[in-house]
């Protein structure tokens, strides 16, 4: 502490690691074609996200299916997004849909040139088990994580993705295990949750029936571990800055789960399912983080108590890598208590 640059007095504020929105489809910069908005990046910061996962720049104008583009976009996406953080906010982005025709060694190129993940499986020409399943191997054997697309069709050319080829292709994050608009079945919902082993995503433009069904029965299997959040944005229906706030309560309140726990759904549980270095305050890891307090005049007796009851936390400052990049949040409800900045 002796040699900190900057003091926060956190005036009886929550510290918690910086939120993680495990699904979210990137573009080019922080801007989104899907509804031609500006600064939707930095507005989920607001949000308190310091960390997004890409699960496919599949928005992208013209997005090339060839071998050689896919693997070029993805790459370019990966350096650009390393380069470029919105507000402090970390983008793992550079994540290539699986298309016919892709070979081992298109993975180990891939991974050699530092990408990390593959979008969702079933938003390109791969959409049978057998395939899905040896693609997804192979990028495991290099390192690069994999996500299935689940439920029905979320944009032209995408497919239902039902348990069977969920269960064959074993890839390792069930994406949007709620749907992505439209979930399974239930029966399906639950067969996933007890069949695979794999982590379960539940995303805030999904079913949130279905949600709140994989929630319990991932508590039920006492497999909590399992549980990450995601708000599969941008999409069809636009982009929420309060996406993972809005989940954590919501998870809380109907799911009927401790609020502490909900938050670490969107923070621990998808570190380390995502294998990122941050999530957790520890020596070591990355230094970013929230401070969260009761919404002004909201029913709850403090913190916890409010989310457990539905409301959103406020944010009243967010730091990434050690920085302060927003004080008072300007989407959340007002915080009832802000930290401040004693020494810079």
């Amino acid at each position: 502490m002796s040699g900190a640059a900057v003091t926060v007095d956190a005036k009886g504020t929550a510290l918690a690691p910086g939120l993680i929105d495990s699904h979210v489809h990137p573009v080019c910069g922080d801007w989104t074609p899907r509804q031609n908005q500006l600064g939707w990046i930095e507005s989920c910061l607001h949000g308190g996200v310091t960390t997004m996962v890409s699960a496919g720049e599949v928005h992208t104008p013209g997005r090339p299916k060839d071998i050689v583009g896919l693997k070029a976009m993805a790459i370019f996406a990966q350096r650009a997004f390393q380069a470029f953080r919105p507000g402090g906010v970390k983008i793992y982005a550079g994540a290539p849909v699986l298309e016919q025709g892709m070979v081992e060694d298109d993975f180990r190129e891939l991974a050699e040139a530092g990408v990390k993940f593959l979008g969702e499986v079933g938003l390109g020409s791969v959409k049978d088990g057998t395939t899905g399943r040896r693609m997804v191997a192979w990028a495991r054997k290099y390192g690069i994580q994999s996500t299935i697309h689940t439920g029905g069709p979320s944009i032209p050319g995408s497919s239902l993705i039902d348990k069977d080829m969920v269960l064959e292709t074993d890839a390792d994050v069930i994406g949007h295990v709620n749907g992505g608009h439209t979930a399974l079945p239930d029966d399906q919902v639950k067969e996933l949750c007890e069949r695979s082993p794999r982590a379960l995503e539940i995303v805030h433009n999904g079913n949130e029936r279905a949600g709140l069904l994989a929630l319990r029965t991932a508590k039920e299997l006492r497999q909590m571990h399992r549980v990450i959040l995601g708000t599969d944005s941008p999409a069809g229906s636009g982009v929420q800055p309060l996406g993972i706030l809005r989940m954590i309560s919501m998870l809380s309140s109907l799911g009927e789960i401790p609020a502490e726990i909900a938050i670490c759904l969107a923070t621990g549980n998808t570190a380390k399912m995502r294998n990122l270095n941050c999530g957790l305050i520890a020596p070591g890891r990355e230094a970013s983080f929230v401070f969260l307090d009761t919404a002004q005049q909201s029913a709850g007796k403090n913190l916890l108590d409010s989310i457990q009851k539905g409301d959103l936390a406020g944010v009243g400052m967010v730091i990434t890598d050690g920085a302060v990049s927003i004080q008072r949040s300007r989407n959340t409800p007002p915080a009832t208590r802000v930290p401040e900045v004693v020494k810079r």
